[in-house]
């Protein structure tokens, strides 16, 4: 009952004593309205000054160069999808924001009945970093998954013979991972041989999978051969990303799009596709 008369009392004394600006500052400490309406000022202030240099101007990141991705399910020529996966069926893999990352993926399966049947599994995705003041330019970003996927793919569960080798003309950086894994179908262990090229171009990661196994008694195709489809098909990807319309248009005032986990798609295991398709 009494509260609004003490304060206004309290306010009268502080006008007595003090400048008027302080009295503001002061004494309308305990009203619930002005602590948020200070809390949301201070993270304010608080955002501005990490955003700030040394002199107290404001930093500055190198603009993401490319500021779009191409669409995955064309990111390849239909001769190349020919040759890698003969009447393949695609299929363009979840993404909340196709602008930061995409993918697609293609199955084939050459099916001879007793002669045996070839598998084939083609995968692409996209995933593109913006500058942030915060976290860095987009191509460092990049740079920083990029190794990640290297290792990820060197790492796989079930992986044999792992080699991995440097693979050049294809962006700014590129690595080949190889390696040997196996599962059963109708009872009997079958070979699949993986290529993995990771490539990155300025702050966008691309990532290609090829996958190829023999089915029914067919032979496990040639390791050599495989990968050298993977690289022809690393080398397009990239170059259907600098073929982007958002080329140079960036900002530097990103909030650092493109998480670190492979899109779902990409994650998809070509021997369950490959099991499921031969039956």
């Amino acid at each position: 009952m009494h509260r609004p008369t003490k304060r206004l009392t309290r306010i009268l004394a502080c006008a007595a004593a003090v400048p008027v600006v302080l009295v503001v500052a002061g004494c309308s400490s305990d009203s619930g309205s002005g602590s948020d309406d200070g809390a949301k000022k201070g993270s304010g202030a608080s955002s501005s000054s990490a955003a700030a240099g040394k002199d107290g101007g404001a930093k500055k990141v190198t603009p993401a160069t490319y500021k779009s991705l191409p669409t995955a399910c064309s990111a390849f020529s239909k001769k190349t999808l020919e040759d890698l996966v003969p009447k393949g069926d695609s299929k363009a893999g979840a993404s909340d924001d196709e602008s930061t990352r995409a993918s697609c993926s293609w199955s084939s399966l050459d099916n001879n009945g007793v002669k045996g049947s070839q598998f084939r599994w083609l995968n692409v995705s996209f995933v593109r970093f913006d500058s942030d003041v915060n976290r860095g330019s987009g191509d460092k970003l990049a740079s920083a998954y990029y190794a990640k996927q290297v290792k990820d793919a060197q790492a796989t569960d079930g992986a044999k013979n792992v080699k991995t080798s440097p693979v050049t003309g294809t962006g700014d950086e590129a690595t080949l991972v190889r390696f040997d894994s196996s599962y059963k179908e109708k009872k009997k262990n079958v070979t699949s041989r993986q290529q993995t090229v990771v490539s990155r171009v300025d702050n966008v990661v691309v990532t290609v999978n090829y996958n190829g196994s023999g089915l029914a008694g067919e032979k496990t195709p040639d390791a050599a051969d495989l990968s050298k489809d993977a690289q022809k098909a690393a080398k397009e990807a990239v170059t259907s990303v600098t073929k982007t319309t958002g080329a140079g248009s960036g900002t530097g005032s990103g909030s650092g799009s493109g998480s670190a986990s492979p899109s779902s798609s990409a994650s998809t295991s070509p021997s369950a596709s490959a099991s499921k398709k031969a039956k």
